[in-house]
């Protein structure tokens, strides 16, 4: 039963599993507990915080946000950023993003240097066939974050959360050229 509990709650420690066990009326010490949960095998692979920190000077992070205007348009801004000095390779604005905008962008933002090894975006519905297909064809790992996970793309999640805190809280964008 300990097994069970221990691998259907892979975050409780020893001290929980003793409270639920307890409160069920199972009698059983928390050191016991403790040395079966320490018996289990653990999954081989590593965390998402692990893959960041082990693969850091070679992954670069896409993301879009949106920028509301003065006249009540919504502008796109698609940045890809450099995780190992925290640097953004590229950034543009767009009224109507489409995968091959995207393409584009990407293009743009690997010119002139090596791509990285690993590229991280989100689910975003801009993303097509088009934007996986060029991604693979610059020799790049694409690594998508699960569903609604910002803090598997914290670079770029605080990159945005600075340029609105920093910027556009205290501007108001005006679109003439665009």
């Amino acid at each position: 039963m300990i097994e069970r509990m221990a691998a259907a709650n892979p975050l409780w420690r020893a001290p929980r599993i003793h409270g639920e066990l307890k409160m069920l009326g199972i009698a059983v010490s928390e050191r016991t507990v403790s040395r079966i949960i320490r018996t289990l095998r653990r999954s081989p692979t590593q965390t998402w915080k692990t893959f960041l920190y082990n693969h850091l000077g070679q992954t670069v992070s896409m993301d879009f946000f949106t920028v509301p205007a003065i006249t009540m348009r919504v502008l796109f801004v698609f940045l890809v950023l450099e995780h190992g000095r925290r640097r953004v390779l590229h950034f543009n604005v767009t009224e109507h993003p489409t995968a091959a905008w995207t393409v584009q962008q990407i293009r743009e933002a690997f010119a002139d240097r090596e791509p990285a090894q690993y590229a991280i975006r989100d689910r975003d519905g801009v993303y097509g066939n088009l934007v996986r297909e060029c991604i693979t064809s610059l020799g790049m790992e694409e690594v998508l974050t699960a569903p609604q996970s910002p803090w598997q793309n914290p670079y770029a999640e605080r990159l945005v959360g600075t340029i609105r805190r920093k910027c556009l809280n205290h501007f108001v964008i005006s679109t003439p050229g665009i």
